[in-house]
């Protein structure tokens, strides 16, 4: 399974800023020492005119030029470096990657991405730009040259919800944006997502669940895809700082195999992007982010089974046909 990566560019952030940089690079050294059947691959820089396909030409240029007012920077929540500008590129080219793998062989991952709260044309909450929604964009783009309509879902289960991606693909009814969240927690100025289930503080792995049950078949009641996009924010444990709800390691990895077995009984490919995570203990929100990873992982090996054995099928048919001739 392919899975993507853009930890070798770091933000330079002051002493005690609360954004675990440090999570990437170890969920990247976890990966490949725990799942040596995925193939970890740099993620590419997404260039300007990509960006632009989700992002106003002006935003791009005054990111990437360091032109932003200390308003925006606030509201982004980082210092500008030209770090900043180039780990946000690679993000977004990691998500590419992996939403190309998924329509390639079923299921694609990012170890990174997830940047929800990035709209078309400004920053917030640790996002400058929307990698989701520039890569459904671009996969939108690449299937109408090649004459078709790509219809995408993109599921968030960040505990935020995702307040960018619902702006920017709000009345497209190419994409389907559901967003499972913590209702009281960040952004407290809510955008309108096809889908939204605001969740009370402190709810539980079963109300989580049946939730979630219940919102992904309104969702395949409604909206008929052909590419899953999954953000899969570790936000929700009950051990992050920032999260507001109590999901055990358990209910996080049944939350997953939710996701990873909808897609497989409809024969959908995924991608799945890390989103969230601010555990009091980075080494528990890795631990949440592999186990994502490790699901999409047996995802892959049972999409690579199922496609094994109906080319089995069809060479058997083959077979029995010049036997009888």
């Amino acid at each position: 399974m392919k899975a993507f990566y853009s930890d070798h560019f770091v933000l330079p952030l002051p002493a005690g800023h609360r954004f675990p940089m440090g999570k990437y690079s170890r969920l990247r050294d976890r990966v490949a020492g725990e799942l040596p059947e995925v193939d970890l691959i740099e993620a590419a820089a997404a260039r300007n005119g990509v960006l632009a396909l989700a992002h106003w030409p002006d935003y791009i240029e005054r990111v990437a030029g360091g032109h932003m007012t200390d308003a925006e920077m606030r509201a982004i929540g980082f210092p500008w470096s030209a770090a900043m500008v180039e780990r946000s590129r690679r993000s977004t080219g990691a998500t590419i990657g992996a939403c190309r793998a998924a329509v390639a062989e079923g299921v694609g991952a990012s170890l990174a991405g997830g940047t929800h709260h990035a709209f078309a044309n400004s920053g917030h909450g640790y996002c400058v730009f929307n990698d989701v929604a520039v890569a459904t964009r671009l996969l939108q783009a690449e299937a109408a040259g090649a004459q078709r309509q790509l219809r995408v879902a993109i599921i968030d289960l960040d505990v935020h919800q995702g307040d960018g991606t619902a702006s920017i693909f709000a009345g497209d009814d190419s994409v389907f944006t559901l967003s499972l969240h913590a209702e009281k927690n960040f952004p407290f100025r809510k955008q309108a997502s096809a889908l939204d289930v605001g969740l009370p503080d402190g709810a539980t792995d079963d109300e989580y669940l049946a939730a979630l049950d219940a919102a992904l078949a309104t969702m395949r009641a409604r909206f008929a895809p052909e590419l899953i996009v999954y953000l899969a924010g570790a936000d929700a444990h009950e051990g992050d700082r920032l999260g507001r709800l109590k999901l055990t390691i358990a209910g996080m990895a049944a939350r997953d195999q939710c996701v990873f077995d909808l897609a497989a009984r409809s024969r959908l490919p995924i991608a799945v992007v890390m989103g969230g995570g601010y555990g009091r203990d980075i080494d528990v929100t890795v631990a949440v982010h592999r186990n994502t990873i490790h699901a999409a992982l047996r995802a892959w090996r049972e999409r690579r089974t199922d496609l094994s054995r109906a080319e089995f099928v069809a060479a058997a048919g083959v077979l029995a046909n010049a036997s009888v001739a």
